[in-house]
C-alpha cells in the first residue's frame, strides 16, 4: 500500500483506487474489511493519513511513512546484495 501511495501522481489515492490497484497487482480480490483494517493500522502507526474528499477518503503517506518505506527499500537492497 505504501509503495502505491508513494508513487501516486498527486501524492494521494482514494481508498477504493488504492484497493483496486492492489487487486490488479496481485490478481486477487481483497476483502474490504481486511483492506480498511490494514489502512487503519497504518494510520494508527502514523505512516498514513487521510482526509475527507466528498464521499471518498483520500490517503497519503506521512513523513514517517515515507521514511519507513525508504528504510525498508534500503534494507531490501542490502539483503539482496544490491549496490546503491
Amino acid at each position: 500500500m505504501c509503495v502505491l501511495l508513494a508513487a501516486a501522481e498527486d501524492g494521494e489515492l482514494s481508498g477504493q483506487r488504492l484497493k483496486t490497484r492492489l487487486e490488479r497487482r496481485y490478481d486477487t480480490r481483497i476483502e474490504p474489511k481486511s483492506f480498511y483494517g490494514a489502512l487503519d493500522a497504518l494510520e494508527s502507526a502514523g505512516f498514513v493519513t487521510h482526509r475527507e474528499d466528498g464521499i471518498a477518503d483520500k490517503y497519503s503517506l506521512t513523513d514517517a511513512g515515507e521514511r519507513r518505506l525508504r528504510d525498508q527499500f534500503e534494507w531490501m537492497r542490502e539483503a539482496l546484495g544490491e549496490d546503491g
